[in-house]
């Protein structure tokens, strides 16, 4: 039912209008949604039951988090939230764009070219308009797969990132050797071969971790393992990247 409703308020409703009116309408959705089996880290709802969605993922009902926001926050709000943390957060989520801004303590910029996303900027990552040693963090989730040249947009995240600064890096990830092809310019063959229309690439972790270290960033792999209270998937990996 839920994706059924949501497909059909995208059709008739302009999306500046739904990014306004969407905490209502969760509000109101989750009202017949309140338990004690699960938790949210970002809205901390309590909920009886996550939503399905159809790829699996478990969906908050309250804020709209899916399982990677809801892990992000935890670790970013433990990990590196300090006074006056200056943060860069390429397309975030809406959920997370909304507490971010809530924090009182850090800097807090989102960029977003597409216009898909809530945003404060308009950074093309492989020309990012910013000084050089500019944030103390930079969240890129599922961002580089987009991209053609991703080796100058790695470039330009080192630039921009403070010495001893942190990116935190995800992608979807496959086993073996990075993957790419760019003569598949059709949403079709996109779509086939890297399981998104937009996508150019699929990365394995090594071949990411390989590209970031050759613009210069030292690179550890973290590894995560399903939490049913928090909605946390399996198996999920991050990468780590300093300055």
């Amino acid at each position: 039912m839920y994706n059924n409703f949501k497909r059909v308020v995208h059709l008739m409703v302009p999306k500046r209008i739904i990014f306004k009116v969407e905490p209502y309408l969760r509000k109101v959705f989750s009202i017949t949604k309140k338990g004690h089996n699960h938790c949210c880290t970002i809205c901390n709802f309590k909920a009886k039951q996550w939503i399905l969605l159809p790829n699996q993922d478990l969906l908050c009902p309250n804020c709209g988090s899916i399982s990677r926001d809801r892990r992000l926050y935890l670790i970013v709000k433990k990990e590196f939230f300090t006074p006056s943390c200056n943060v860069l957060d390429f397309s975030p989520s809406r959920s997370l764009f909304r507490q971010f801004k809530r924090e009182k303590n850090i800097q807090y910029t989102a960029s977003d070219l597409s216009g898909n996303f809530i945003a404060d900027a308009k950074y093309d990552i492989t020309s990012i308009n910013k000084e050089s040693n500019s944030f103390d963090l930079i969240l890129c989730y599922h961002i580089l797969e987009h991209i053609i040249d991703d080796e100058k947009g790695m470039s330009e995240l080192y630039r921009v990132l403070k010495p001893n600064g942190t990116l935190l890096i995800q992608t979807p990830f496959k086993e073996g050797k990075i993957y790419e092809d760019y003569t598949l310019t059709s949403e079709t063959d996109r779509l086939k071969h890297f399981g998104q229309e937009d996508h150019v690439r699929i990365y394995s972790v090594a071949g990411l971790k390989e590209r970031l270290q050759n613009v210069g960033f030292k690179i550890e792999i973290l590894q995560f393992q399903k939490e049913v209270y928090f909605g946390f998937s399996d198996n999920e990996t991050i990468l780590k990247a300093t300055k």
